[in-house]
């Protein structure tokens, strides 16, 4: 990557589009060159979708659930990390060091969603424990990114000099 895709990625994290004429607005990088800049961030891989996020809250998941999952396996961790991910309703799975194997985030809409979100997760053989969070409020969350560091940092971190 160079400067102006790192300029290109950090103006989508902020407008929330991948418009090339809003783009051109922001970085003065003509349409053109953005649209191949595009195409190639996302032959890359770094750029997944075309942006069109949901608003999970706005759509009825507002309830998320943080799972902390203890499992038995002695294969590759992708095998559990499979199956966790395949419970409806997750969004997001780590795999993590210490006492906890994997975390798990789900976004539901009720509290039966929960029950039933904790019994599947108990059905995976290979889980011996979860330990569930109920999250209140949340107070934040960056769908891209890219928001939280300023564009110098990403200068500095992510191009080649």
């Amino acid at each position: 990557m160079d400067e102006r895709d790192v300029r290109l990625l950090k103006a989508i994290a902020e407008l929330g589009t991948g418009s090339p004429e809003k783009l051109h607005e922001e970085t003065g990088i003509p349409v053109s060159t953005i649209h191949y800049r595009l195409n190639n961030l996302k032959e890359a891989g770094v750029v997944e979708n075309d942006l069109y996020d949901i608003d999970k809250e706005a759509f009825g998941l507002s309830v998320t659930v943080i799972v902390e999952v203890l499992a038995d396996y002695s294969g590759p961790h992708e095998v559990v990390s499979d199956q966790l991910r395949d419970i409806e309703g997750v969004t997001q799975v780590f795999s993590t060091m210490g006492e906890t194997d994997f975390i798990a985030i789900a976004r539901l809409r009720d509290s039966d969603m929960v029950g039933r979100i904790i019994r599947d997760f108990e059905e995976v053989p290979e889980v011996q424990r979860t330990n569930s969070t109920y999250v209140i409020d949340t107070l934040w969350d960056d769908p891209r990114g890219l928001q939280s560091y300023s564009l110098e940092t990403l200068l500095d971190e992510f191009t080649e000099d």
